[in-house]
């Protein structure tokens, strides 16, 4: 008899020991760009369990499909992604490929933070031959920490949704992100004075939310179309441009070639700036805006 207690108390706490780590290990969140990660972390918290497919180093418009990201999206209950056909040259493969119910289209578990904000830059007439543009509209929103903020409410829903039994604290997390969030815009806002007005140079057209809201005029890009390379015609005449009208920048994301950037740079002694398009690992929206907003101001001759 004790023999018998003593098999079935073991193999109790050996189901006990299997079951736990499952109930307790939270959402399983795939976040395909490292904003929408650390934003569910803040929303989220110890309830969430984010992995993260990019990084600030790569560009989201052109990722592969790889057997790592379809396994992570096939143990899903979340997908957050930027949507407006960002990813469209990876995201519908790894979705299909998965199998994943709960994270298709129109799935509770499938949310794209642009469907949540008013798209800019919509483009009257869909023409590719003018380059990489989005029909529904630039997709680059989180530039503009108002439309994070928009997002965030919606993500904390989705939350909600997905696991109603921590309602009560995804609220909470929600209502100090945006106090904070509040705080942080109203001081960028005002730290930034100084560059309202001013006149910039960018790689490429993603970074229309930040000039807009920063108020920066952006008069011309290095790229001659929407992800197509600049030519050396193209920067001849833009070297032209500048020396008739200064500007204050030359930006471009951290993860494209610096080569043309620097070359204009030399020529119209214009100083350049390599802006994270995303946070780095771990890092908060936060730190992250703070570090764009220090590096738009100190600029470095």
């Amino acid at each position: 008899m004790f023999n018998q207690w003593k098999i079935i108390v073991t193999a109790v706490m050996a189901i006990t020991v299997w079951v736990a780590p499952a109930a307790h290990a939270g959402l399983r969140v795939f976040a395909c760009e490292p904003e929408w990660a650390s934003l569910t972390r803040s929303l989220g918290g110890d309830h969430v369990n984010v992995y993260t497919a990019t990084t600030n180093r790569q560009d989201p418009h052109h990722i592969q499909a790889r057997p790592s990201l379809i396994a992570k999206v096939r143990r899903a209950d979340l997908l957050t992604c930027t949507g407006a056909e960002l990813e469209i040259g990876w995201l519908p493969l790894l979705l299909r490929k998965s199998g994943n119910r709960k994270i298709q289209t129109g799935q509770p578990g499938h949310f794209m933070a642009t469907d949540y904000v008013t798209l800019l830059e919509k483009p009257a007439i869909l023409d590719r031959s003018a380059g990489d543009i989005h029909e529904a509209g630039n997709p680059h929103i989180q530039l503009d920490p108002r439309r994070i903020m928009q997002v965030a409410t919606h993500l904390s829903r989705t939350l909600i949704r997905l696991d109603p039994s921590n309602r009560e604290d995804y609220e909470k997390k929600l209502t100090s992100f945006t106090q904070k969030w509040q705080k942080k815009i109203d001081q960028w806002y005002q730290q930034t004075q100084p560059v309202r007005g001013k006149s910039v140079v960018v790689h490429h057209d993603g970074w229309f939310y930040l000039l807009r809201w920063l108020g920066l005029n952006q008069i011309a890009t290095l790229e001659l179309k929407p992800g197509i390379p600049p030519t050396s015609s193209h920067l001849s005449q833009l070297l032209s441009t500048l020396q008739k009208n200064p500007v204050y920048l030359i930006i471009y994301a951290s993860y494209q070639d610096n080569k043309s950037a620097n070359w204009l740079s030399q020529k119209t002694n214009v100083p350049t700036v390599a802006l994270d398009f995303s946070p780095a690992e771990n890092e908060t929206l936060v730190h992250w805006f703070d570090r764009l907003i220090d590096q738009l101001l100190n600029v470095k001759d």
